[in-house]
């Protein structure tokens, strides 16, 4: 091929592309630049994942480093479709957490993904956006434990700690609410690869449904009761969905964990799916990877 004529072949292939993004119906914003997870390594799949749908255009906005001045971190939220947080560290400017709030009540979407439920313990309106949360400090304070017992949600305030979870496992992941448009048509029953399986969270869960759970069990770790780990809530006209699995990059080829967080984030971003169930989604026995 002549240089005139590659060219050429780059030019339309850029227009394509172009075209493509412009047509992309939902705009998504990951929040990262700090956590206690390797934000570097899960931030770019993140991103790759929202991106292999076709149905979002990704922007990241990243925080200064840890104890460094926050004050000129103001991401534009309301320019966004969809907001996913994967940032878990120092608090925010005021006028950064209030431009959270008022994106999500107005109608916004949030997507919580696994860390990120620990960060800003004592930002009440964060905590109320993501229902429940772990680790830094909460407690029984902070609202009750949720439980998967006898077929229905029990909201147990049992005094103890927020957030914990046993060594990597595998683990099943039980749907509970087959009729929300980010479950149905999922299997009942599910793998997962081995991951940290989140147990102990507590927090308001004011408007809380649980959409999914895993047993996770004392001998390996776990709280010996059926932990929730897909679930939404309702904040003023906004919807929230946490995905709490996906600990590291290698955990995120999990089929278990893609389709959950693709379809969480359409979710999110419109209040339907509109994506059919990958042929590669796992069975009851055995996860599904993609590398």
């Amino acid at each position: 091929m002549s240089r005139k004529h590659l060219l050429s072949a780059f030019a339309m292939w850029a227009v394509l592309a172009a075209v493509a993004l412009a047509q992309t119906p939902y705009k998504a914003l990951i929040v990262d630049g700090q956590n206690g997870h390797d934000w570097k390594a899960t931030t770019p799949v993140l991103k790759r994942v929202l991106e292999e749908t076709e149905l979002f255009s990704v922007d990241v906005a990243t925080s200064p480093p840890k104890g460094e001045d926050m004050s000129g971190f103001k991401p534009d939220f309301a320019a966004y479709d969809v907001v996913v947080s994967n940032y878990q560290g120092d608090e925010w400017p005021e006028e950064t957490e209030q431009a959270l709030v008022d994106y999500v009540a107005g109608g916004g979407g949030l997507v919580i993904y696994h860390f990120a439920c620990a960060a800003f313990p004592k930002w009440k309106e964060y905590n109320e956006m993501i229902g429940l949360g772990g680790w830094g400090g909460r407690n029984e304070k902070d609202g009750p434990y949720v439980r998967w017992r006898d077929g229905k949600v029990v909201r147990d305030m049992t005094p103890g700690r927020g957030g914990g979870h046993g060594p990597m496992q595998p683990f099943q992941i039980v749907v509970r609410n087959p009729d929300h448009p980010i479950t149905k048509g999922l299997p009942e029953k599910f793998m997962h690869v081995p991951d940290e399986l989140y147990g102990w969270l507590r927090g308001p869960a004011k408007n809380l449904t649980v959409l999914a759970t895993a047993f996770a069990p004392k001998a390996k770790g776990g709280s010996d009761e059926h932990e929730p780990l897909l679930f939404t809530v309702a904040y003023g006209k906004g919807r929230v969905f946490q995905n709490a699995l996906g600990h590291t990059a290698e955990e995120l080829k999990s089929v278990a964990f893609i389709a959950t967080f693709q379809r969480g984030a359409e979710w999110a971003a419109s209040g339907k799916v509109t994506q059919d169930v990958p042929d590669d989604f796992p069975g009851p026995d055995e996860a599904s990877v993609r590398e």
